[in-house]
């Protein structure tokens, strides 16, 4: 289920998902992966742009652009008489057409990927076609981070070596790229600041562990109260 609504970037889609989970974007991906699609010929679609989307990170819209207006052509050539497979050549012979052209049409290569001023030049290109107006700030960030979160001796980036953490209070002028870690929440003790510190990262609490297994215990005197959870308090330190 999708409703328009006129946003500041340009008509911004609201989607109710299966969960009833609310969306607002003009992002043709998002809406894609949230739309519940039954069609099989409209299914084809959207999974062309959700593998644009994995490969390049951009260019859903139009690969759902292009599928659309090709199917458009092709119902008015099925109205002309023309059979669904002639017109499949026709394709065919388009598509290898393009591909042989296409390698002259490119406008700028990349020679170093490590280099931030030429990331930057390409990375503008896609920031802005989502968040126009704030292209240069935002591409800078996103640049920076990336070329943080790519190894020395790899040219991969992962994704998930980048977060994004939002601070209640600021504005996207306040953003800023941290090298390390970032802990939202306040110092449990008076220790607010250590350099040149070691830290340990633990994934698991810090505390008594309980059994699997109900059992009662029984004290006859205050002793062995007081005694019961030493063995178990000796084991922990």
């Amino acid at each position: 289920m999708t409703k328009s609504a006129l946003g500041p970037h340009g008509l911004n889609k609201m989607v109710i998902n299966h969960l009833d989970r609310l969306f607002v974007t003009s992002d043709a991906a998002t809406i894609i992966k949230e739309s519940d699609v039954h069609h099989p010929a409209a299914k084809m679609v959207a999974q062309a742009a959700k593998m644009q989307e994995s490969e390049c990170g951009d260019g859903s819209n139009f690969v759902l652009s292009v599928a659309g207006e090709l199917m458009f052509q092709a119902q008015q050539l099925i109205q002309m008489g023309l059979h669904p497979s002639e017109i499949l050549i026709g394709y065919e012979k388009a598509a290898k057409l393009v591909y042989e052209d296409l390698e002259n049409q490119t406008c700028y290569t990349l020679k170093d990927i490590k280099n931030n001023e030429e990331v930057l030049k390409c990375m503008k290109t896609s920031v802005a076609s989502k968040q126009f107006g704030i292209a240069d700030q935002l591409g800078e960030l996103i640049t920076t981070a990336c070329l943080y979160a790519i190894p020395s001796r790899s040219k991969k980036l992962n994704m998930d070596n980048i977060r994004v953490q939002k601070i209640l209070g600021g504005s996207i002028n306040d953003s800023e790229v941290v090298h390390g870690m970032v802990c939202i929440r306040q110092s449990e003790t008076s220790i607010h600041r250590a350099t040149e510190a070691k830290i340990a990262v633990f994934n698991t609490n810090i505390e008594m562990q309980q059994g699997e297994t109900k059992g009662t215990i029984l004290f006859n005197n205050a002793d062995e109260l007081e005694n019961y959870s030493k063995s178990e308090e000796d084991k922990f330190e």
